[in-house]
Order: structure tokens, then C-alpha cells, then sequence
């Protein structure tokens, strides 16, 4: 969904726009109030085409005529007469006349009037195969043995022509020839023998596009791609446009990525803008998923599964924007590569170092060896990223980057000047390195390391009233480091494979006074895929993806809670567990999947998984289906594009599909859990629609619906501790809508609303509720406006079902019982989730400045987060016997004032 449109100045729809940067030359224009104001005159515009039948004597005999005529529209776009200017006789300029006074026109206008018109039209007769000589039998045709390859490039987001933009096609024998597109953004070249070609197109000022066609023998490719615009700066890179394997893919573009309102500018945090993403509550770095928990959505970096995603609080993700090449979002019904999880997932593509020159102001070029560095420090953290060329390796490249975070440096000494009694200092650092090769065509071998560490120490003063016993520090850390080898290549011309090895280390660490817990896992992941191009318009996928988790574990705590259980009451009052254990967690799944396009506006995926769990020793078998429809297609026709008519798609989508969830580790071992549970399971249903409006503007709307059956749920066993069964269920209901105005030369925007219902049941006897993590209304409204002179403002409104809790009895009930045998309250509450907190509401605003040198840029930014301070209430605090309640509330007005150089 590239989105974008001609900037300013490009011609109209088509007439050829040239390329920024690109070869002719471009006269300036004196100002505006300097040039003698000139009529807007637009000639008519055919609408409605008549063909006329070829003349019978002409057919026979083989011959072929143009015919010129003289049309005159009137103001209704009618014609009222066809005169021949230039005859090709032989019954072709009656036929031809009789055809053209049945056209419909929209009529010419003048400053916005409709005005008559006289024009020129050619009306071509031509014949697909000539006859036989009378007489004569034809001779037997001889079968072709080379085909064409061509097509037209445009803008993407608009219908406007690429011209003079270049082509590169690569032959299958290695060679290539180049050519560029004509003034109406077409190219070809025929009889070239069968094969797979590989064709990329590159503009400047556009981002290049990559892709395999099929030459087939006797058949003409005709394909129409759309390059899209490169944004300025650094934003992520989009690539060429692929259709998804899965129902719904949201893909965020470069400009809006960089510019959202309240993200600082980071990629990740723009995903929580997307429909079916809940809000977070308070400083949770976490994603919530079309009401699931946020367990229930695995993250991944080419392939390599990652415990989080964002650092402490949420204030920034863990991973770059300059580093990003790509941010796919499945929020359900995702392809069959992906499995273990029943929620959504998130998949995050790193980049390839850029080597690319720039020219004075910032404007690339095609010549490479060049380094690129910036710098980037605001309130929250500093950062920094270097990459170029490897200087003594050929071919290599390498990227580097580092983050670390300084809000500890202030917010500590603000905290205690005023006398909290909790002051916190969170410490975040997170690094990047890659290095990497193309050893041949269209392979890639890139090798990686990554990692980030987030520490969160609490000295409180002033215990809380209803954990009467703790106090001192709270400590928390968690990290996670990963080195990863990825290789792309092409086994042959119909087998291509994805391959992906990964090895890392993450860490949690907590503890609360004497209590504490200690993990360490050490995973490693291993994936193929190997894509087999079975016949035309048919290509399998078969893959394996391996994980295999030794850990180790120290623990002295109370068993925790279940995501979307209530708390359980405080720590004095709940029995401690203590433990020391080291496994080690294999579980291997392979799948298949096949894309299927029987027509060129169908698109059918069916595949399947098979998952097996060694410590729970089961095994899952999950089939899926997806597919989508274009009712409309987007790309017109030749007849179309021969009368100027421009489609707006309509596209049906949807899908069906079993997914597994292993239980956790803890839940199967013999410590904690309850062992041979069984996987959560889930049934995802989707029906969508989406519909372009206007060529900025387009709608999507989709339904979806979750079953969810044997669910991993706990009761009281006879110790007094918790065991682990398979008796939950549960459902998830919701329609998410996204009306979005892609990003033209100005402007981008769009509003998000989800409407859902997420609810629970621990077991067939037990009542239902609502999920902790269930939000009925979520709107998420935003825009982004470039001012002109480097200057960009935006704004976000968010409007959001208040946070569910589980309220704790109230007078005149008996809101708490006293435990004696550790001096503390434990409270008595009622219905679990029963209680929903106020309506939460938000405005943030961003403004940026930039300012382009020679060889240089400069920018700043301004992004205020919650402008007009409002107090959202996140949750409840009681005192020491829950006679009492008071609202705990979210963060204040936080101004975030950064500063950005970069070469």
C-alpha cells in the first residue's frame, strides 16, 4: 500500500512527469505575482467509448486504416459532429463517424466552466491476424518461440506516468540491458527467449523496485509498476509492494513512520496506532492485541523470535527506526510460518547498510562507497548510528548503532527535591551491528548482533499502605542479546530459500526484600523455507523452524498470577515458593503453504503447521486458509487507460484458521506448573473489505471473531498453592475500521477506530467475564501537516475505554480480613473485572523543523505528549485495610525537545 503521490508540480494525470533529479530540463518560474494571470483551461476527457463494427470487405481482403476526425463536444461533453480530417477509405471513415458520435465526454472547461471544444481524434482498425490470400489456405502458424517484456511506471498513489526513469533487466544468463521509459512511462523489449528476468526500476528522487518476471513464450508481459517518492531524511524504507500471505498486513510508510504524534519519531511505537491495538496501561512497554494478552503476540527480527520490544515504560523501542527496512503487522489469521502463539504478531525487518553517495543538499545518487552517520539526543535518551562500506572487504558493508538512555540523570534529583516517596532511576541501553554481502545475484548473506538491557531501581521510603512489610529497594532488570546469521539467495531459476540461524542470552531479574527470581534463558532458532515456483501462478512454501531454550532458574517468591487474572493480594499473605532448576525446552514445527492465483484478481493461501512441545509432549496440528478478491482492480485496463478511466479498487478479503499456544515453561514443569498441559487453542474468523475512495483516500473494514477453547486456567490445589488445567474458554468479537489519507506532498492522516468485546470463563461451571485486557472503544485520530520551509506540525487524539479492575468490597461489606500471621490486610473482592475506571482521553502534538546544507542536515522537534494534561486514571490504591480508595493516575504533560544531525 505505497500511498504516495506526485509532489508538487508533476503534470496531470497522463501527461509524463519527470523524475526529480532526472534528465530534461526544468524552467524555473518568476512568482507568481510577477507572471500575467492565465485562463486554466482542461480539455475534454473521453468517458464513454463506442466501437464500431469493422467494415466486412475490409476484413476479408486483410486491411488495416487509421482514421482522423474532427470531433466537436459541446458543453453537455456530447458530440455534435464528426467531420474526417484524414480518410483511410475502404468503409473505415463511415464506420469510424457513426462510432464517434456516440461518445460521451466530460466537457472541456475554462477556469472551471464547462466551455465547447473542438479536438482531434485518431480511430485506429486493426487486425490480430491477417487472413489467407483468397483462395489460398493459410499456411500452419509456427509456434513462437520467444516472448515480450514490458510495461508501463507510474507514481505510486496517483496515475501520473514515470518518465525517464531507468530500467534495468538482468537476463537469465547474467547479462542485462538497460532502457528508459518513454514520455508516457512505458518500456519494452521483445523476442526474448523464456526465463525468469529479474527487473528493477529506479527514478531519482523515488525508491527503487526489484522484482522476477516471467518471460513466456508466444505471451507479452504487460505489467504496471508504481514507484513511490522517497521521503526526506532517514524513515524507514518501504519496499516494492508484494501481496501478504495472511488476511490483513498493516504496513506503515516512511513519512508517516517518522512523523506520528507522541512517538517520538520511534517506528515501533507508531504500531500502537493501528486498528486492533489496545492502549497500554500507564508506563507498559507492551502490545495488546485484538483482546488478547500480550503474551498471546510474538515479536520477531528477520525470523528470530525477541522476549520485547519495547524498554522500560515504553519511551522508546528497542530497535532503531534508521535501522528498519520493514514493519509488518498481523494483528490474526497470519500465515502458516508462524506459529506458537494464537494472538498477533509482529515481524520487524532490519535494513541493509547504506552505502549510497549523496549529492550537495542531500540528493542521492547512484553512485556507492559512501559513509552515513547521525546524532539524536532529547530528553529521554541519546543515540547514535555509523554506516558505509568495509573498507578492505569487497562487497561488504557494515552498520553500527548504540542508545542509551539519561533520564535517570534528571528525574532522580527532580524526584527527591520534591519529596517523593518512591524515586526511580531507569537506566536503558540497547546496541546494533550488522555486517553484510551479496556474493551473488539476488542472494544476500547478512550477519548480525543486537541486544538491550533495562535496569529499574526503586528506593521507597515510604512502604505502600497495603504492602506494610516492604520497603528498601525494588530492583528489576531485564535484557536480551542475540547474534543471527540470515541468508537470501536462489537455489535455482524455480527454488529459491530463506535460511536463519540465531543464538542469544535474555535475562529477568527481580527482587522485592527477600524475595526474589532469577532467569536466564539461552535460545537458540533455526528457520528455512524454500520457495518451489510449482507451475504459473502457483508457488509452494515448505519450511521448518526450530527452537531449543535451555534455562535456568532461581526463585523465592510467591507463584505469580496469570496474565488477565486479578491480583491476588500482597505478598505477606500469599505462600513463598523456592526453587533452583535448570531444563532445557525443545520445540520443533514445520509447515507448508501454497499461493495460489488462478486469475489475476484472485489470491488463495491454504497452508498448515505441525508444532510439537517436548516438555508438555504434545503435538499441534493447525490448518489455515486465506484469501482475498479484487471485485475492482486498481490497475485499469489498456481500454481504460486508452479513454483516461481510473479504477478505484475494491478488494474482499478473508480467512479462517487453528492456531496452538504451547504452555509456558513454567506451567509444564514440575516446580510450578502442572505437567502434559495441553496447548491453548484458537480459531481465528476474518471478513474484510477495502475500498479506495478517491486516489488519497481509502477505507478498510474488517470483522473478526476468535474462539478460544482449552485455555490454560489454575485453581487451588490441595497445598495451597495453584495447579495448572485446560478448562478455560473464551471469545473475542470485534470490526476494526481505518480510514486513511495516504501521504501526499503535504499532508498524511487517518482514523482508527476498533470495536470489541474480549471475555473469559476459568471452566464450563464458572461465570463469565469481561478479560482484563478487553477494550470496548478505541479512536485514534491523527494527522500531520508540512508547513513549508522545513516546518511540520501534527496532532493525535485518543479516546479509549477506561482500564477494567476488580473492585474490592466496600462498607457497609467487609472489605478485608486481617492476617495475623503476617501482620497484613488481604482484601476481599467481587466480581473479577466488574469495574471499569473513567473514559481515558489524550491529545499529543508534534512540531519539527528542518534545516538541509550542503552536506549536511539539521533538525529539531518539539513532541508534547498529553498537551492538555489530563489525569488519566490507570488504576485503584488503597489504604492499609481497603477501607479506602483513591485513583492512581497516568503520566503528567511530558515536553520531549529533541535535537538530530546527520551526513
Amino acid at each position: 500500500m505505497s500511498g504516495w503521490s506526485a509532489r508538487a508540480g508533476a503534470q496531470d494525470e497522463g501527461s509524463g512527469a519527470v523524475p526529480r533529479g532526472g534528465s530534461g530540463a526544468v524552467v524555473k518560474p518568476p512568482p507568481e505575482e510577477a507572471q500575467p494571470k492565465k485562463p486554466v483551461v482542461v480539455p475534454p476527457k473521453l468517458v464513454k467509448f463506442e466501437s464500431a463494427p469493422y467494415p466486412a470487405a475490409a476484413q476479408k481482403a486483410g486491411i488495416q486504416g487509421d482514421v482522423v476526425l474532427k470531433l466537436s463536444i459541446d458543453t453537455q461533453g456530447k458530440v455534435t459532429d464528426a467531420e474526417v480530417a484524414e480518410p483511410a477509405g475502404h468503409g473505415f471513415d463511415e464506420a469510424a463517424q457513426a462510432a464517434a458520435l456516440k461518445f460521451e465526454f466530460e466537457p472541456a472547461t475554462r477556469d472551471g466552466k464547462p466551455v465547447p471544444a473542438k479536438i482531434l481524434y485518431k480511430y485506429s482498425f486493426t487486425l490480430k491476424e491477417a487472413p489467407a490470400a483468397p483462395g489460398e489456405k493459410a499456411p500452419p502458424a509456427e509456434a513462437p518461440k520467444t516472448g515480450n517484456l514490458g510495461g508501463s511506471l507510474r507514481i505510486a498513489g496517483t496515475n501520473v506516468p514515470l518518465a525517464g526513469a531507468e530500467v534495468l533487466v538482468t537476463f537469465p544468463d547474467g547479462s542485462s540491458r538497460r532502457i528508459t521509459t518513454d514520455a508516457d512511462g512505458k518500456w519494452g523489449i521483445e523476442n526474448l527467449p523464456p526465463g525468469k528476468y529479474r527487473v528493477k526500476l529506479s527514478a531519482d528522487g523515488y525508491q527503487a523496485q526489484e522484482n522476477d518476471e516471467d518471460v513466456v513464450a508466444g505471451e507479452a508481459a504487460e505489467i504496471t509498476y508504481r514507484l513511490a517518492p522517497e521521503a526526506e531524511g532517514f524513515e524507514v524504507t518501504v519496499q516494492g509492494e508484494r501481496p501478504p500471505r495472511e488476511v490483513t498486513r498493516r504496513t506503515l510508510e516512511r513519512r508517516e513512520i517518522a512523523r506520528i504524534p507522541g512517538t517520538s519519531g520511534d517506528a515501533l511505537r507508531s504500531i500502537q496506532n493501528l486498528p486492533g491495538v489496545a492502549r497500554p496501561p500507564g508506563l507498559a512497554g507492551i502490545l495488546i492485541v485484538r483482546g488478547s494478552s500480550p503474551q498471546d503476540t510474538n515479536i520477531f527480527v528477520d525470523g528470530t523470535l525477541v522476549p520485547l520490544i519495547y524498554h522500560f515504560g515504553g519511551l522508546s523501542s528497542v530497535i532503531p527506526t534508521e535501522l528498519l527496512e520493514r514493519i509488518d503487522f498481523y494483528p490474526g489469521n497470519f500465515s502458516a510460518r508462524y506459529g506458537r502463539v494464537m494472538g498477533g504478531i509482529v515481524d520487524v525487518g532490519l535494513r541493509s547498510p547504506d552505502t549510497r553517495c549523496d549529492g550537495p543538499y542531500g540528493k542521492k545518487t547512484e553512485k556507492k562507497g559512501c559513509y552515513h552517520g547521525l546524532a539524536q539526543v532529547d530528553l529521554i535518551d541519546a543515540r547514535m548510528l555509523v554506516q558505509g562500506p568495509i573498507g578492505p572487504l569487497k562487497g561488504w558493508s557494515f552498520a553500527a548503532g548504540a542508545r542509551r538512555s539519561w533520564i535517570d540523570t534528571w528525574i532522580k534529583p527532580v524526584l527527591e527535591e520534591a519529596g517523593a516517596g518512591v524515586t526511580t532511576a531507569p537506566v536503558y541501553w540497547d546496541y546494533q551491528v550488522i555486517a553484510e554481502n551479496k556474493p551473488a545475484q539476488n542472494s544476500k548473506l547478512s550477519l548480525r548482533a543486537y541486544g538491550t538491557d533495562d535496569r529499574l531501581e526503586i528506593l521507597i521510603r515510604d512502604p505502600l499502605a497495603e504492602e506494610p512489610l516492604i520497603g528498601g529497594n525494588i530492583t528489576l532488570r531485564t535484557a536480551s542479546h542475540r547474534a543471527q546469521v540470515l541468508y537470501t539467495g536462489e537455489l535455482s531459476r524455480d527454488v529459491d530459500v530463506n535460511s536463519m540461524f540465531s543464538a542469544g542470552k535474555d535475562t529477568i531479574q527481580f527482587a522485592l526484600g527477600n524475595l526474589m527470581f532469577d532467569l536466564a534463558t539461552y535460545p537458540f532458532s533455526v528457520r528455512n523455507e524454500f520457495g518451489f515456483k510449482a507451475t504459473r501462478g502457483f508457488k509452494l512454501y515448505a519450511g521448518y523452524d526450530f527452537q531449543i531454550v535451555p534455562y535456568d532458574v532461581t526463585v523465592r517468591a510467591p507463584q505469580p498470577p496469570r496474565e488477565g487474572e486479578p491480583d491476588p493480594g500482597p505478598f505477606a499473605t500469599r505462600p513463598v515458593v523456592e526453587a533452583q532448576q535448570s531444563e532445557t525446552g525443545f520445540r520443533p514445527a514445520w509447515y507448508l503453504e501454497g499461493e495460489w492465483t488462478p486469475a489475476r484478481r484472485l489470491r488463495v493461501v491454504p497452508g498448515f503447521r505441525v508444532d510439537y512441545a517436548r516438555d508438555s509432549g504434545h503435538a499441534d496440528f493447525s490448518p489455515r486458509i486465506n484469501g482475498r478478491y479484487d471485485l475492482v482492480p486498481s490497475t485499469a485496463s489498456p481500454e481504460d487507460e486508452a479513454i483516461g478511466r481510473k479504477r478505484l479498487r475494491t478488494t474482499v478479503k478473508g480467512g479462517v484458521g487453528l492456531f496452538h499456544q504451547q504452555p509456558q515453561f513454567q506451567e509444564t514443569d514440575t516446580v510450578f506448573g502442572t505437567p502434559n498441559l495441553r496447548s491453548n487453542r484458537a480459531v481465528h474468523y476474518a471478513l474484510g473489505v477495502e475500498q479506495e475512495l478517491t486516489r488519497h483516500i481509502e477505507v478498510s473494514v474488517e470483522g473478526f471473531y476468535k474462539d478460544l477453547t482449552e485455555l490454560v486456567s489454575r485453581e487451588p490445589s490441595a497445598t495451597g498453592a495453584f495447579a495448572y488445567n485446560n478448562q478455560g474458554e473464551g471469545s473475542v468479537v470485534g470490526l476494526e475500521t481505518l480510514l486513511k489519507y495516504k501521504p501526499d506532498a503535504r499532508f498524511f492522516g487517518w482514523i482508527a477506530y476498533t470495536l470489541s468485546r474480549s471475555v473469559r470463563q476459568n471452566g464450563p461451571d464458572e461465570p463469565e467475564y469481561l478479560y482484563q485486557f478487553d477494550q470496548t472503544h478505541n479512536l485514534v485520530a491523527l494527522g500531520s501537516y508540512r508547513l513549508g520551509r522545513g516546518w511540520e506540525f501534527g496532532a493525535r487524539f485518543r479516546l479509549v475505554s477506561g482500564p477494567l479492575t476488580t473492585p474490592v468490597l466496600q462498607p457497609p461489606a467487609l472489605p478485608s480480613l486481617f492476617a495475623a500471621d503476617s501482620g497484613a490486610y488481604a482484601q476481599l473482592t467481587g466480581e473479577q473485572n466488574s469495574r471499569r475506571l473513567p473514559l481515558f482521553h489524550q491529545l499529543d502534538l508534534r512540531v519539527d523543523k528542518a534545516w538541509q546544507f550542503q552536506d549536511w542536515r539539521f533538525s529539531a522537534y518539539l513532541d508534547l505528549y498529553n498537551a492538555y494534561n489530563n489525569q488519566a486514571v490507570e488504576g485503584l490504591t488503597y489504604n492499609y485495610n481497603y477501607t479506602q480508595e483513591s485513583y492512581q493516575t497516568g503520566l503528567p504533560i511530558i515536553p520531549s525537545l529533541g535535537i538530530r544531525g546527520e551526513f
